[in-house]
């Protein structure tokens, strides 16, 4: 289903008025655009002065039961005294509510400051966080989201990049060639590996610190099943062997909730790569709309799939220092 078109006419009033009528609140004509890549994010504002977050999801991307499978985790950290911001339920109680076959979804409005990792203990205080929201992830399944395993994320995203003809043809063979090396390398390291219920996007972006309350977790929108070391190593300031401090420094943390396998940390420079090609894959489906093309204008050019492979040839490099090649 296509519904790209019905995206990007979404105005203001035809939001307004699908927030209505899933929540029964009366909204003011206040819709403010937040930044989002993929969604449609607006604060909004009732006539009872509730301020509301509502998100409606990019048509194609989540099935309803993958969307649940982020609410319910969310949920899941709530009820457990997580700070994370919960889809507001309304009406039938559910949380996903549609608007022209559009998925959307409310959240109360949460403020607080990007996190910044100034010392060691910001270092372990994440780190704690982690570890209790890694002890939710892993009490249930996610029934349909994305498996973080070569086979079944990377190898589709590669595909996806040279059957959709978004690599150039001067590149498209080094683009093989290196993609298949990768994968080479690095799949086996992921068989046997624990996979729960994790963020999927751990970042500083997605992290608040509110003051007397600690650090919030934001955006579960990229949640998956996958191994808990991809969501530590999205904070860590360079690679991992110049990063070992800080990684014991999370681990210190993490462990005063769950039990981190020390040998996961073998995964994190395959990781990384694997998050370049998550990345041109993800462009890849947003280049026919327009904000996405006023945003990365060069995005796929000759010039863009150059720089692309020089960055994937120098991780191979890495991940062959750190494995042993």
């Amino acid at each position: 289903m296509d519904n790209t078109a019905d995206f990007e006419n979404l105005v203001p009033d035809v939001m307004l008025d699908a927030v209505e009528q899933a929540t029964g609140l009366r909204m003011t004509g206040v819709a403010n655009p937040l930044p989002s890549y993929i969604n449609r994010v607006y604060e909004v504002h009732a006539t009872d002065e509730t301020r509301l977050i509502v998100k409606f999801y990019r048509p194609g991307r989540w099935s309803r039961t993958a969307l649940q499978d982020e609410h319910d985790f969310v949920s899941d950290c709530a009820a457990a005294e997580i700070p994370v911001v919960a889809p507001l339920p309304f009406g039938n109680g559910q949380t996903i509510h549609q608007h022209d076959g559009i998925f959307f979804a409310v959240f109360p409005k949460r403020a607080g400051r990007q996190l910044e990792i100034n010392n060691d203990e910001d270092w372990l205080r994440v780190g704690r966080l982690l570890g209790r929201v890694h002890v939710v992830g892993s009490q249930r399944q996610a029934v349909e989201r994305t498996i973080l395993h070569p086979d079944n994320a990377t190898r589709k995203q590669v595909r996806l990049l040279l059957d959709g003809g978004f690599v150039t043809a001067p590149c498209r063979a080094e683009f093989t060639d290196l993609t298949a090396r990768l994968l080479d390398r690095i799949t086996d390291l992921f068989d046997d590996v624990e996979r729960i219920r994790i963020h999927g996007d751990c970042h500083c972006g997605n992290l608040l610190d509110r003051p007397g309350e600690g650090i919030m977790m934001i955006d579960f929108d990229d949640m998956m099943a996958g191994p808990p070391v991809q969501d530590l190593w999205l904070l860590l300031p360079d690679h991992a062997n110049r990063s070992r401090r800080e990684l014991d420094l999370l681990l210190r943390g993490y462990e005063q909730f769950r039990e981190f396998d020390d040998t996961t940390l073998r995964l994190i420079e395959p990781l990384r790569a694997m998050r370049i090609i998550y990345f041109l894959a993800w462009c890849s489906q947003q280049v026919d709309d327009f904000k996405f093309r006023s945003l990365y204008p060069e995005w796929g050019s000759n010039a863009f799939w150059q720089r692309e492979l020089a960055d994937l040839a120098g991780q191979l490099q890495v991940i062959d220092e750190h494995l042993g090649h």
